[in-house]
């Protein structure tokens, strides 16, 4: 299997954004998954402003897609990305955010955006 190399300033673009502890934990949050934005204001205990504008960095830059469902917005990894590669191993070195998840439908506070 042949490596892609990835143009420098598009990794250090991928780097920067993902430098930020909020960013990294929502496309940790993503990796198994897609999840709602009122999810991450829950888990991450933060306004749905503050939270919706770190994921239109993430979405701006082409990192995550959102899917529109009603009134509700739902995230996703863009697995296709040019930089996912970079984000792949950083997922793999970075504590897994599934439990935060987990831990929110234990409380009952797991909302069914449907």
């Amino acid at each position: 299997m042949e490596k892609t190399i990835i143009e420098l300033e598009f990794a250090a673009k991928t780097l920067k954004l993902l430098g930020d502890k909020t960013r990294l934990t929502l496309i940790g949050l993503l990796k198994d998954q897609e999840c709602c934005v009122c999810e991450f204001v829950e888990v991450l205990q933060m306004s749905q402003p503050s939270v919706s504008q770190h994921l239109r960095k993430l979405r701006d830059a082409g990192l995550v897609k959102e899917r529109r469902n009603g009134q509700w917005v739902f995230y996703a990894l863009n697995t296709s990305h040019e930089t996912y590669p970079i984000i792949q191993q950083i997922l793999e070195q970075i504590p897994d955010q599934k439990e935060k998840l987990t831990a929110l439908e234990k409380a009952g506070l797991r909302i069914q955006c449907d």
